[in-house]
Formats: C-alpha cells, sequence, structure tokens
C-alpha cells in the first residue's frame, strides 16, 4: 500500500524536490547568509591595523589601552541548531491546507535538512501547554525524519491556557547549554512577559524570531455573521462581519499588536523572519536571506 502524504518520508521527500532543490539553485548552496552569526567563537585580542574591520574594535579594551585592538575569531564549522516550538491551540488556527502548525512543520523540516546534510547537528523543545518534550541535537537524515515524526504526533489541543511562551523561552534556556543557532517558532499569540525570556537567548546564543500569521487574523473577511472562537480558551463571540465598523476595529487592533511584536523585536536586537501560511517558502527564506545579507553589511 502507497505509503500516506502525511508521513515522514513523504513530507521529506516533497521538501527535497519542491524546497532544498530551489534554494540550492537560488543561494548555490551558500546558506552563510542565513546563519551568519554562528559558529564564530573569541580567540584572542591584537592592537588594530589600517586594513581590518572596524566592527571587530573591543571599545572596552580600547579605552583602558588608549589604542586601538580588536577581537579575532576563529570558525567552529559545526553547528548546533535548536528549533523552539509553539503547538499552543491558536497554531492550528487555519484551513486545512494551510495552518500555521503546517506551515511550522514544513519551516522545521527545509531548516533541519539544510543544516543535518551538512554534517551538523538539530534538536527541539515542543511546547503545547507547557514544555511537552525536548529532542536531543543529532545529526543525520534519520533524527530529520524523527523530528517530523515526532511533529506530527504530536497531540493537537483543542483547550489550553493561555498560551505562555515565557514558558517555552526559559526551558530553551535551561536546556541549551552550548552556545547554539536557535530558531524560536511561534505566531507569538501569549501572554505578556515573554520579551525578558528572547533577549537572554539573543545574547547566549544566535537567535532566529519566525513569527507564523495568517491572513484572516489580519483583516477580517466580509461573510455575515458568524460565531467566532478563541482558539487558546474556546470563549465564543457572535459577531456580524458585514460591519465596517467592526472590521475597521478588527484591523485596527491587529495593527497595534504587530506594532508591538516589531517593538519587541527590534529591542531584544532579534533577526524576525515573518511567514504567513499561504507564502511560498522558497520565497520567504531567500527574502530573508537577503534582508540579513543587507543588515550584515
Amino acid at each position: 500500500m502507497a505509503a500516506s502524504a502525511s508521513t515522514p518520508e513523504r513530507i521529506l521527500q516533497r521538501i527535497d524536490w519542491q524546497v532544498i532543490r530551489r534554494l540550492d539553485g537560488q543561494l548555490q548552496g551558500d546558506y552563510r547568509s542565513l546563519f551568519y552569526g554562528y559558529g564564530i567563537d573569541f580567540a584572542d585580542l591584537r592592537e588594530y591595523q589600517a586594513e581590518d574591520d572596524i566592527r571587530y574594535i573591543d571599545w572596552n579594551v580600547t579605552a583602558r589601552m588608549n589604542t586601538p585592538y580588536i577581537r579575532q575569531y576563529v570558525e567552529d564549522r559545526e553547528i548546533t541548531a535548536w528549533f523552539l516550538l509553539d503547538l499552543s491551540p491558536s497554531m492550528d488556527f487555519g484551513g486545512a491546507a494551510v495552518q500555521k502548525r503546517t506551515k511550522l512543520i514544513d519551516f522545521v523540516t527545509t531548516m533541519a535538512r539544510i543544516l543535518t546534510r551538512h554534517g551538523n547537528r538539530v534538536g527541539a523543545v515542543f511546547y503545547g501547554s507547557r514544555v511537552e518534550r525536548t529532542i536531543p541535537a543529532r545529526g543525520g537524515r534519520s533524527h530529520v525524519l524523527r523530528l517530523v515524526n515526532d511533529l506530527l504526533n504530536q497531540p493537537h489541543l483543542e483547550r489550553a491556557p493561555f498560551t505562555k511562551l515565557s514558558t517555552l523561552l526559559e526551558g530553551g534556556l535551561n536546556a541549551i547549554k552550548k552556545r547554539s543557532l536557535i530558531f524560536v517558532v511561534s505566531d507569538f499569540i501569549s501572554e505578556p512577559g515573554w520579551e525578558r525570556a528572547l533577549k537572554m537567548i539573543n545574547q547566549r546564543h544566535e537567535l532566529i524570531a519566525v513569527r507564523l500569521w495568517h491572513t484572516s487574523e489580519m483583516e477580517l473577511p466580509d461573510i455575515g455573521p458568524v460565531i467566532m472562537e478563541d482558539s487558546e480558551t474556546g470563549e465564543q463571540l457572535y459577531v456580524d462581519t458585514h460591519d465596517p465598523r467592526l472590521r475597521a476595529h478588527f484591523r485596527q487592533a491587529a495593527q497595534r499588536r504587530e506594532a508591538s511584536l516589531k517593538e519587541a523585536f527590534t529591542r531584544a536586537s532579534v533577526d524576525a523572519f515573518s511567514l504567513e501560511t499561504d507564502e511560498d517558502l522558497v520565497r520567504a527564506i531567500i527574502r530573508f536571506a537577503r534582508l540579513r545579507q543587507r543588515r550584515r553589511r
């Protein structure tokens, strides 16, 4: 009997053919634009020379010695990457084909495959209503399949206490001791207070925040009277989406939430990768790679 399209093997095959091959063609196999900050360890200090990059000047030492000093680094070619994954009820929002959780699985599979095929290791921390599971960092194709399988088998919670993203982030801080590349994948619909833990992660590791969203969370469609349900609490509310004032209020609330998120990422100096459920994954990753290249210059 043919394997289901949602088995780990089929998902990985689809990602290899539809995503990885296209990324290889457009990035020429060079993924350093995505991971540029990782794998660089401090080695020594020496006096500044005319051809040196001023970004590596150590200003504290320069002030003490009264002459410019720069930091020297050595490259650690092996990357250990971790995925801190929000699998709370709000991540199941969307149509059957474009749920945020579906996009999360595709994104994680893509990044895990890119990393492990170059000899690196990946691990994961799952959050539902609490930290549900920690998958140790390992390498190889079989480990990617194990990760995808565990994601597919992670229960969909119909109800849960409102998401506390800080619990996931603090769980990652406690579990990950060695400097790593960390992806936080979430819709960032959460109780407040997670910004401090995000900033701490960014100080210890290379951090990429992947914010997943669905178009209906930004713009209320005009579809008439409907019953809306909070995916986290189950609270229901009858609304008439024909009402232009209601749609305008919804849009304004979404814009305020967007502005607040951008401010939080900026305060934490975090690269935030916005990924919409309907967006082509290859185009989204290329867009993000180019953004990081511009910031690096």
